[in-house]
C-alpha cells in the first residue's frame, strides 16, 4: 500500500515526466518549422550575378590590362563585394545585392576620389543590366547603364555607357573584359 508521501512523490514524478514530454514535443515542432523555413538569400534570384564572382584581370578591347577586380560573396551570400584597382592605382568598391521586395538588383559604388554611383536593374537576356542617374560636374543629370555579360570562354564583358538625353543616344564610357586570374 502506498503512503501519502509516496503518492505525492509519484504524482510529482509523473508531472515532471509530462512536462519533459511536452517540452520535447514542442522542441520537435520548433525544429520542424525551422527546417521548413528557407534560408535567407538562397533563391535563384540571389545567384543571378554569381558569374561575376572571382579574382579578375581586366583588359580593354585592345588587350591592354586596365586593372584588377576581386568580387566575392558577403553577408552569407546576400550580397557581392567588389574591390577594383586600376592599372594607374585608383581604387573603388561596390556592394551588389538583390532586393527581394523590389525584385531587382542594386549596386552602390564609391571610389577613392568620392565618386559615387547608384544603379538598379535586373538580369536581362543572360546579362546583368543596371542603370542609374548621377549629376555631372555642371549638375546635369546623366543616365548611366552598365551591363555585365558572361562569355562562352569564361570571361565577363563589362560595358558602361552614359546618356544625357534619357537614353536616346549613348556614349561609351568603358568596355572591359574580365579574365580569371
Amino acid at each position: 500500500m502506498m503512503t501519502s508521501t509516496n503518492k505525492r512523490k509519484a504524482n510529482h514524478n509523473a508531472i515532471q515526466l509530462s512536462r519533459r514530454f511536452i517540452w520535447l514535443i514542442g522542441l520537435f515542432f520548433v525544429n520542424q518549422i525551422y527546417a521548413a523555413t528557407p534560408k535567407p538569400c538562397t533563391t535563384d534570384e540571389y545567384r543571378q550575378f554569381d558569374f561575376w564572382i572571382g579574382e579578375w584581370e581586366v583588359k580593354n578591347a585592345s588587350g591592354k590590362t586596365v586593372g584588377h577586380n576581386k568580387i566575392f560573396p558577403v553577408m552569407n551570400g546576400c550580397a557581392l563585394s567588389e574591390n577594383w584597382t586600376s592599372a594607374r592605382g585608383n581604387s573603388g568598391v561596390s556592394y551588389n545585392f538583390y532586393d527581394q521586395a523590389e525584385k531587382k538588383w542594386h549596386q552602390t559604388w564609391v571610389d577613392q576620389n568620392g565618386g559615387v554611383l547608384y544603379l538598379d536593374g535586373s538580369l536581362d537576356n543572360n546579362k546583368m543590366v543596371l542603370k542609374g542617374y548621377r549629376p555631372d560636374k555642371e549638375g546635369k543629370q546623366v543616365l548611366h547603364k552598365i551591363s555585365w555579360t558572361p562569355m562562352k570562354d569564361g570571361r565577363v564583358k563589362q560595358h558602361w555607357q552614359s546618356s544625357t538625353d534619357e537614353g536616346k543616344a549613348w556614349t561609351e564610357v568603358f568596355v572591359g573584359f574580365y579574365s580569371k586570374k
